[in-house]
């Protein structure tokens, strides 16, 4: 009897599947931390690099300066729309790009889409009638998308990208799917700024950590 009590209370013999247990637990564990450190490194990643790309300039010639629309009231761009279109004019008058696509669609009961707002604004500030094209689309990713199937319908694919700072990674990187060769040159005078741009560029990160995965077509049909 002693010698069996000895065998069942002795320290150094724990039950054998109790181990085995403990250590795929740990294991689990250590993945799932693992898993989640690479995440949070990722999201950290791409809220870096909409930041960054949204303080560069990468104005240059190119075959069209493509701006994206925003919210129009009755033909009349909204402040952050025209921010987008004043800086649209400067690069014009620079000679960045013999043509201007603009884009955007409008809500139910509206008189005028985004691209036909833009379009008149620009006109009445110089940039001639027969240089503009317009398309639409929902979203930034259906605007993109036509806006490259104009492009390619003339033979042509570099492009000039004007939006809000927080908005540029993710349009270029849409648009490069597309297979245009793609650059940037944000608006300085938006007039979202401070924290609410804060609050933008880490949506925008989260779109784009997901959307660098899974594709940005994938993600329009996930995100609506």
């Amino acid at each position: 009897m002693t010698e069996q009590a000895d065998a069942v209370h002795d320290p150094a013999s724990p039950p054998a599947p109790r181990r085995r247990v403990g250590a795929t637990t740990r294991k689990v564990l250590l993945g799932l931390a693992a898993v989640v450190l690479l995440g949070v490194l990722w999201f950290v990643f791409n809220l870096w690099q909409v930041h960054r790309v949204g303080r560069s300039d990468q104005a240059r010639p190119v075959d069209a300066i493509v701006v994206m629309g925003a919210a129009q009231y009755d033909g009349r761009p909204s402040p952050q729309l025209a921010a987008r279109l004043d800086h649209v004019v400067d690069l014009w008058d620079q000679g960045r790009a013999p043509m201007v696509i603009t884009t955007g669609g409008n809500q139910p009961g509206d008189r005028f889409t985004e691209a036909e707002a833009s379009a008149r604004y620009l006109e009445d500030r110089g940039v001639p009638a027969e240089a503009i094209r317009q398309v639409g689309g929902a979203t930034s990713y259906d605007s993109l998308v036509a806006a490259a199937d104009v492009l390619e319908g003339e033979g042509l694919d570099r492009v000039l990208l004007v939006s809000d700072p927080y908005h540029s990674l993710r349009i270029r990187l849409i648009a490069e799917e597309q297979g245009l060769t793609a650059y940037v040159s944000p608006t300085r005078t938006s007039p979202v700024h401070g924290g609410t741009a804060f609050w933008r560029e880490v949506k925008e990160a989260a779109g784009v950590s997901v959307g660098r995965i899974i594709g940005f077509d994938r993600l329009l049909d996930l995100t609506g």
